[in-house]
């Protein structure tokens, strides 16, 4: 079965020149889809500049909110641009791949991770039965590498990880770990905050 070839960056935070040459990779490389795992923007600015540079390939553009951005952001850009997929507590299936995610962040408290997990929960019900997973979160898993940079992970992205068994988890939010690439049980996680990164499923 042919392989399908991914580009996933997170928190872009409005930076137009970064959504350029992510873009500029994504058609050199040939990919077939792109994941934006959150933080489009800084505080909400208008996000039409960070998508619009990935639609002229005319591939699906998997977005979600982060911290930085309003929870309604991607399924406006939705609405707005063809080829733009809200992935934010939803699901979507491609290629016979199915993608689930929450932008919620989980900050450490016991209400934010299990905020997390039931979204995560709830939007891999309908892709369960499918072979092969990506799950998409802003929020990096507990007991990843970004711990030994001092920065803490979600429990509930963790517990996702064990429960779903995802062959991929692409992320985000922590800056420091962009590029960060490790696995977790059965699970590929790639830390893509600020850094395109390109893997095959």
């Amino acid at each position: 079965m042919e392989k399908t070839k991914i580009l996933a960056l997170a928190d872009i935070h409005g930076d137009s020149a970064l959504a350029k040459k992510a873009a500029k990779k994504a058609s050199k490389e040939k990919v077939d889809m792109v994941i934006i795992a959150g933080d489009l923007t800084w505080f909400g600015q208008p996000a039409k500049e960070i998508v619009s540079p990935f639609l002229k390939n005319k591939i699906p553009v998997l977005t979600m909110p982060g911290n930085h951005d309003p929870e309604s952001i991607s399924q406006e850009l939705s609405q707005v641009y063809k080829g733009i997929v809200d992935i934010h507590k939803k699901n979507f299936e491609h290629r016979g791949i199915g993608f689930f995610g929450t932008g919620t962040t989980d900050w450490g408290f016991y209400e934010d991770g299990k905020q997390v997990y039931s979204e995560l929960q709830k939007a891999h019900k309908k892709i369960q039965s499918l072979k092969k997973k990506v799950m998409i979160s802003h929020s990096p898993p507990e007991g990843s590498k970004i711990e030994l940079l001092g920065y803490p992970g979600s429990r509930a992205v963790t517990e996702a990880i064990k429960k779903f068994n995802p062959d991929f988890l692409i992320c985000g939010h922590i800056h420091e770990g962009g590029g960060l690439i490790e696995k977790i049980g059965n699970t590929t996680v790639i830390n893509s905050a600020r850094k395109p990164i390109i893997f095959e499923i």
